[in-house]
């Protein structure tokens, strides 16, 4: 941000830097309302312009607020921009039902020894990571002399420490030796999204899981996990399938293992004509029995309710297509012998506060299932996997994932990949997770570092209005 330039430029550039940035990243939404929702792709590539324009509000406003505090306080002011721009991308999460897709800190994940921060600061602390070393190149450009070494100084003890502490983390590993090991069977039926609901398909998809299932664990799997919506039936349900629920109960009996099972939930009401529903995971014993229903909280908007149905008459398709579906109440601790599981439904594993929670409650063991079906080709699988990663670096967990058409995989407290499938692939993956108990600094303060923003931003904000520093 160059000292003098208009707040009101600032705010603008960042707007359209922002589009840009989130219309390639969420290009897919465009696609998907073209795909299933049967939406005109003139509409449907005004709609995710629209949302993408929205979402560029937040930096923009981390922009405008920078741009701000240099006019006042000149090029120094460039160091309040990490704690702006954290601010702006926090309350993105929880604005308008919260869409925190890819946050700027995710761009580590794959940096290991830099992504190990997650475990103290959580995502968001790695992108004020990322803006504070920008800042830094930024201001360096704008100044000379002592003050321009000692920041870049200041930046690189700050870089080569936080790596130099993740690599020796790292190589640490004590929590790949820690807790209890379990062999955990993932199942990715890659189940094509036309084909889930549709009945002349519903023996095929039943006997494909039944079958992997039974060769994951004759592979060594002590806990099988489907995907979301695994079942083309709706689990316990009387109405729908008995048999298949029978099915099941009995294949959990044969295999003698404990069995997640992603599916709609129906609850009925009286009178007759009522009834709920659910996205549900339901966790079954050895024996067949379910000993919990995980409900998914974070319904996904225009997917799974409609908000501000009076305004987007334009997508009526779409919302005759689905069905409204009702949110759970809260995280729900899936039994596996002595130890605790947790599980996330698809969008939902993008909310750091969420795995946080079941942790807190005491998940030893971080689960994901999801479909991803409805993205086809595109990045969308890979981003949402890599979202799902930094939860396991943030909460000192193993996070397994099972995935209809992929991506499903295991990963390990670090971020490691331990096993992996790719896209659109039919795989059964076994795979060595544990059940952790330890607590990270992450899981134990949460995201405080957005709530210090937040305040720095606004104290910040306090101090420079009206006082005008040299540059």
């Amino acid at each position: 941000m160059l000292p003098g330039q208009p707040p009101l430029r600032a705010f603008t550039l960042g707007l359209l830097a922002g589009t840009i940035y989130f219309a390639g990243t969420i290009y897919w939404t465009g696609t998907v309302i073209i795909t299933f929702g049967d939406v005109n792709p003139i509409v449907a590539m005004v709609g995710m312009l629209l949302l993408s324009a929205y979402l560029a509000l937040y930096p923009a406003t981390a922009g405008l607020v920078t741009s701000w505090l240099v006019a006042r306080a000149g090029s120094a002011g460039l160091f309040i921009a990490p704690m702006a721009w954290v601010a702006t991308e926090y309350l993105r999460g929880y604005f308008f039902t919260g869409f925190p897709w890819v946050p700027l800190g995710n761009s580590q994940v794959t940096v290991l020894p830099v992504a190990q921060l997650a475990s103290v600061l959580g995502v968001y602390g790695l992108s004020a990571l990322v803006v504070y070393i920008n800042a830094t190149l930024v201001f360096a450009l704008l100044t000379t002399g002592r003050r321009r070494a000692a920041a870049v100084a200041a930046a690189f003890v700050v870089l080569v420490a936080v790596g130099g502490w993740g690599a020796w983390r790292i190589a640490d590993g004590s929590l790949t030796r820690s807790g209890t090991p379990i062999r955990i069977g993932l199942i990715q039926g890659n189940i094509a999204q036309e084909d889930k609901w549709n009945p002349a398909h519903a023996r095929r998809i039943f006997t494909t899981y039944i079958a992997m299932t039974r060769d994951a664990v004759r592979r060594g799997a002590q806990y099988v996990i489907w995907p979301e919506s695994a079942t083309p039936f709706s689990f316990e349900d009387p109405r729908d399938s008995p048999e298949g629920t029978g099915a099941v109960r009995d294949l959990s009996r044969e295999v003698r293992v404990p069995m997640l099972i992603g599916s709609d939930q129906v609850i009925r009401r009286e009178p007759v004509t009522e009834s709920e529903l659910y996205n549900a995971a339901f966790q079954l014993d050895p024996d067949g029995n379910t000993v919990a229903v995980y409900r998914k909280i974070k319904l996904v908007p225009f997917g799974e309710f409609f908000p501000f149905q009076r305004w987007i008459a334009f997508a009526a398709p779409l919302v005759q297509r689905f069905v409204p579906f009702s949110a759970g109440e809260g995280p729900v601790l899936l039994p596996v012998g002595p130890h605790r599981a947790s599980t996330a439904i698809c969008y939902e594993v993008v909310f750091p506060a969420l795995a946080r929670d079941a942790v807190a409650r005491g998940s030893e063991l971080l689960t994901t299932v999801t479909n991803d079906g409805w993205y086809g080709y595109s990045s969308a699988p890979y981003q949402h996997w890599e979202m799902a990663a930094m939860r396991a670096i943030e909460q000192g967990r193993y996070l397994a994932r099972a995935a209809n058409t992929g991506i499903s995989g295991i990963v390990d407290p670090y971020g490691r990949v331990v096993v992996r499938s790719g896209i659109f692939e039919q795989a059964g993956l076994v795979g060595e997770a544990r059940f952790l108990t330890g607590r990270t600094i992450y899981s134990l303060i949460g995201d405080a570092i957005a709530w210090v923003a937040i305040a720095l931003t606004v104290l910040a904000a306090i101090i420079a209005r009206g006082h005008r520093g040299s540059r």
